[in-house]
């Protein structure tokens, strides 16, 4: 049966975006490969899931360069489920990732919007 294996993110800088992803969100570096010619195949996925992963990819010209942080047109376009909200917020909160607002308690679970480092909107959810 198909999956989805990778969605590309298009970021400014490959350590930049990988110190964030790794650091601050807690993901898993899958593979940082150097393509030799000054570009690299960068894999990250949460942790421990195997699942979907994030290929990041560093903007080669001016028009991806303007989608940076852009990609969804500002709607949340990226879903982080986690198994326990609190605890997961409060680590992202003190690594300095910037949530939108306060923690909302919906029918459908635990949810706080946060920005990515370029300003791509997610969803941090525990689903009910």
């Amino acid at each position: 049966m198909p999956h989805i294996a990778l969605v590309t993110l298009v970021v400014r800088d490959y350590d930049e975006a990988l110190s964030f992803y790794t650091g601050a969100l807690g993901f898993e570096l899958v593979e940082d490969t150097d393509r030799g010619d000054g570009s690299r195949w960068v894999v990250v996925r949460p942790r421990g899931t195997g699942g979907t992963g994030l290929l990041l990819a560093r903007a080669k010209d001016e028009a991806q360069a303007a989608s940076v942080g852009a990609q969804t047109g500002g709607r949340v376009g990226f879903f982080l489920h986690t198994e326990d909200f609190d605890a997961d917020h409060a680590r992202m909160t003190a690594a300095g990732v910037r949530f939108l607002e306060e923690p909302r308690h919906e029918p459908y679970g635990s949810v706080a919007v946060f920005e990515d480092l370029y300003g791509n909107r997610w969803d941090l959810l525990q689903p009910a």
